[in-house]
């Protein structure tokens, strides 16, 4: 099982929200495809999956306030 982690973010950037999932619980990824978009308050970006296989749950919703280190997601690998 891989985990999709909120990476570090910078300096006094502990936690972004979560815009919009480009994948749904059960669909295939790739890794480096974008999993999840982020916001915080200097920038938007995408955190790419870690790994291959398939999405198999999802913590958060979009609109949800995540921290770095939380998991996000996990990844079955095949």
């Amino acid at each position: 099982m891989i985990n999709a982690t909120l990476p570090e973010l910078g300096e006094n950037v502990n936690e972004a929200t979560i815009s919009f999932f480009h994948f749904h619980a059960g669909d295939n990824v790739q890794e480096g495809e974008d999993l999840v978009e982020l916001t915080t308050d200097k920038a938007v970006f995408n955190l790419p999956a870690p790994g291959s296989g398939v999405l198999k749950e999802v913590f958060f919703e979009e609109g949800d306030v995540v921290k770095v280190g939380e998991i996000i997601a996990t990844i079955e690998e095949p």
